[in-house]
């Protein structure tokens, strides 16, 4: 059975003993603030978010923030802000670089917490606090947008999963301050597609599924979906067809020299170019999921 096949199926090789005490930590915190972020995944909303955080949140406030979406498609993103927006949910396309809609979820939070804040100015607490909370899967970019809406450097970053290890709270205004939380994955994952997309962005460490595989599937849904930019970046002739989703990522391996001796194809070398062109938007804005 390979890694991948162990994460889709088992679902526990991946699931730590740090992710485990992260979920009773959030859960034992959400008493302590007033709404919550949801940061998933702009390229796969429905697999990067955690079915467990629905139970710890509850009925608390909520903004569901799609983060690199500047890597989503512009169409696809538009399509699930109306999914978003039709299910009363409030939600905002963001950029954690760049900084694209840091502005808009400071101001959407002060608009959720209105009713609140004249509640405490009434009662003679002026300049009453926001307590939020910001969850996500590992490797969203968490600490990255932390630190764009404080304007400083206030939660260590990285584009491995697992850099934030424990609770911490940041204050980001005079008024509103932010739980950090770590990354946190749920014990078994049911969707096979699911659980390839969540690899494909990197959620689940590289380290414990099958790169080659991962990468054979990947090309065969860009295909599917994104032709055009995918044999475009790979100056793949426009007739080429394959039977087998392996001959696809052989193609890559051939036109981007991904060969060893004799003319084999090294397919862990094409995996890898592929996937990381995918994970850094050079193929194009590509979208994994659709509502």
């Amino acid at each position: 059975m390979s890694k991948v096949d162990n994460v889709e199926r088992n679902g526990i090789n991946w699931y730590p003993g740090h992710m485990a005490k992260a979920r009773r930590e959030i859960g034992e915190a959400m008493s302590k603030v007033d709404l919550v972020f949801e940061l998933v995944d702009a390229r796969c909303p429905e697999a990067s978010r955690n079915p467990i955080l629905n139970e710890l949140i509850g009925k608390k406030p909520r903004i569901i923030i799609l983060n690199k979406a500047d890597l989503a498609d512009e169409k696809v993103n538009k399509m699930w802000i109306e999914r978003f927006k039709k299910e009363n949910q409030s939600a905002i396309l963001a950029d954690s670089v760049k900084g694209t809609g840091v502005k808009e979820i400071v101001k959407a939070a002060y608009l959720i917490m209105d009713e609140k804040l004249k509640k405490q100015e009434a009662k003679g607490m002026v300049g009453g606090n926001i307590k939020a909370m910001i969850v996500g899967i590992p490797n969203v970019g968490k600490s990255t947008l932390i630190n764009k809406i404080a304007g400083k450097q206030t939660a260590n970053t990285g584009n491995k999963p697992g850099v934030t290890k424990k609770n911490q709270w940041i204050r980001l205004d005079d008024r509103l301050q932010l739980l950090d939380t770590p990354g946190v994955l749920w014990p078994k994952l049911d969707d096979e597609v699911h659980a390839r997309h969540l690899a494909y962005v990197e959620a689940i460490k590289d380290e414990v599924v099958e790169i080659e595989e991962i990468a054979v599937q990947l090309a065969d849904e860009l295909a599917q979906n994104y032709k055009k930019e995918l044999y475009e970046r790979f100056k793949i002739a426009d007739d080429f067809s394959y039977e087998m989703p392996y001959e696809l990522l052989e193609e890559i391996g051939r036109k981007r020299g991904c060969l060893i001796k004799g003319g084999e194809i090294d397919y862990n070398k094409a995996a890898n170019v592929l996937i990381d062109e995918f994970r850094s938007g050079k193929i194009g804005r590509l979208s994994l999921e659709r509502p």
